[in-house]
């Protein structure tokens, strides 16, 4: 099996303000700037040299394919004979020239809609664009009402192979309405495993073992919710820093913790494309 690794190095800025979004807020300076970019070209480095097939996904503390060298990143590590996927989460608001140079059987997009920062028309011209470019992609909104008709918009726009995700909104109990959660439903099948904290506490998990986080100074940890380091990818051997172990956490409700999870068999669910958050099979017409 292959490593599935997540980075997000020292990207702190967006150019989205989105006021549910609990991610950067700021811009960062040009030194900022730089340290980032040579952290990501240290993170490409080190991937090049690994000896074992590779799964990556950046999953940055903001926007980041508006920044050339992130671009290069995704080009360069798509390109590369043991990286059998390389995904990014992005608003998709930068343009996509830059994917030409890369390996469209590698290369995949996690993006998501923001209402209010972006017009849909807008939105769905770049999803078309990554089509007619035959680059891989899911598609995902916040699940919050107000988003509702959007979204249903969404899922009548796209094509039926995009999966259309919907993060479910859980910063208030009983959010939604048993009408309103057959109306997400209807967009997204999968929605209730998103809309559940799972139990994890002591369950079996792939995080640690071959699944696992690095940040910019090549910090490993099991993921991105538990803040204990398990050593620098860069200063000792992988294989010495992972081995498996229960989840610590008492529950686990982002996607991209759960997904690892054993008990529920995501990875059958989501097979090659478990990074970029899309389903190994065409989901039921009626959840479309």
């Amino acid at each position: 099996m292959s490593f599935k690794v997540l980075y997000r190095g020292s990207l702190i800025s967006c150019n989205y303000g989105c006021d549910y979004c609990p991610f950067a807020k700021r811009r960062e300076t040009r030194d900022e700037m730089e340290r980032d970019r040579r952290e990501v070209e240290r993170f490409v480095a080190w991937v090049r040299e690994l000896a074992r097939p590779v799964e990556l996904l950046f999953t940055p503390w903001g926007e980041a394919l508006i920044r050339p060298w992130y671009q290069q990143a995704l080009v360069e590590l798509s390109n590369m004979e043991h990286v059998r996927r390389v995904a990014i989460q992005t608003n998709l608001s930068a343009g996509l020239a830059w994917s030409e140079g890369a390996c469209h059987e590698t290369l995949a997009l996690w993006a998501t809609f923001h209402p209010g920062e972006v017009s849909r028309e807008r939105f769905l011209a770049k999803c078309q664009e990554l089509d007619a470019r035959g680059v891989r992609y899911s598609v995902g909104i916040v699940g919050l009402r107000e988003h509702f008709v959007d979204m249903e918009a969404l899922r009548s726009a796209l094509s039926p192979e995009v999966y259309l995700w919907v993060n479910a909104y859980k910063r208030q109990a009983d959010y939604y309405s048993l009408e309103e959660l057959e109306r997400v439903r209807a967009v997204d099948s999968l929605f209730d495993l998103n809309a559940t904290y799972h139990p994890s506490l002591g369950k079996a998990c792939r995080a640690g073992l071959d699944a696992f986080t690095v940040d910019g100074e090549g910090t490993l940890r099991r993921c991105h919710f538990i803040k204990a380091p398990l050593g620098n990818v860069y200063e000792e051997e992988l294989d010495a820093l992972l081995g498996p172990s229960p989840c610590s956490q008492e529950t686990c409700g982002c996607y991209i913790g759960y997904v690892h999870l054993e008990h529920l068999d995501l990875y059958q669910t989501y097979g090659a494309g478990v990074m970029e958050r899309i389903p190994a099979r065409r989901l039921p017409a009626a959840s479309r």
